[in-house]
């Protein structure tokens, strides 16, 4: 029999400071967008920044990416579909801006 030399907490630690970290992420995101007198093109980007960064806390704390056999394929396959989420966000951005 195999026992596991690997110390598990009972309680999520990470799974709180994830949480607390995206809830202060999105509020952070409330006060740039309004009460700030930043301009419109700087407003969007702080946002789309903040919430990149809160989608990667996201990824790393709650769906685990970084653990198990495979993590390097999956830590690759989240930044190639990150990429090609960036690209479609971005890009559809600047067409809807672009208009006139």
């Amino acid at each position: 029999m195999e026992q596991k030399t690997e110390k598990h907490s009972h309680f999520p630690w990470s799974h709180v400071l994830g949480f607390l970290l995206s809830i202060a992420l999105t509020f952070l995101a409330v006060w740039v967008g309004l009460y700030t007198n930043l301009s419109i093109q700087t407003i969007v980007a702080l946002v789309f920044l903040l919430a990149f960064i809160q989608a990667a806390i996201q990824l790393f704390m709650f769906m685990h990416i970084s653990e198990g056999e495979h993590k390097l394929w999956q830590i690759g396959k989240m930044i190639a579909s990150g990429l090609i989420a960036i690209i479609i966000v971005a890009g559809s951005v600047w067409v809807l801006t672009s208009m006139h």
